[in-house]
């Protein structure tokens, strides 16, 4: 059962076969929106890019968070964001002594913001960073990097 929060976001998901020759599907059931997307460990490994893996779905969720993250803190300072393309790399490495790990997520942002030097942008590209709930989610975990720029 779902802990008790303001906004709970559902999500199931369905394996068949064993890790390296089965595969899976997601439904994010919230929404309707995300149905049936195919999964497998390839697409997890590079080595099948026309399927999703976590990592996928774990860099959209974070590139997603921190723009509206970033567009919460510009809009702080008084300098709204006509726009901010925010792209999210996440690596998925085998650990030392076994096993695999999220290892780190980097964020990218081009903004296009007027009013902001690109000192404050960076600035305000930082405390998003800290502020933006899914970094806050794999702080101490992942190793959390962003980068922006202006249009």
């Amino acid at each position: 059962m779902a802990k008790h929060a303001e906004s709970v976001h559902e999500a199931q998901a369905h394996w068949e076969g064993g890790l390296t020759d089965g595969s899976g599907r997601l439904t994010g059931s919230s929404s309707g929106k995300l149905a049936e997307v195919a999964l497998s460990w390839d697409a997890r490994t590079g080595g099948d890019n026309s399927l999703t893996s976590p990592e996928e779905l774990l860099a959209a969720a974070h590139a997603s968070c921190f723009a509206m993250a970033l567009a919460f803190e510009l809009q702080g300072r008084n300098a709204p964001p006509r726009s901010l393309d925010v792209s999210a790399a996440v690596g998925f490495d085998p650990k030392v002594g076994g096993g695999y790990e999220v290892s780190f997520s980097e964020l990218t942002v081009k903004g296009d913001v007027p009013g902001i030097s690109a000192d404050d942008f960076q600035e305000a590209v930082s405390q998003a960073s800290e502020g933006c709930p899914i970094s806050q989610a794999l702080k101490g975990n992942v190793q959390i990097s962003a980068e922006g720029s202006l249009a």
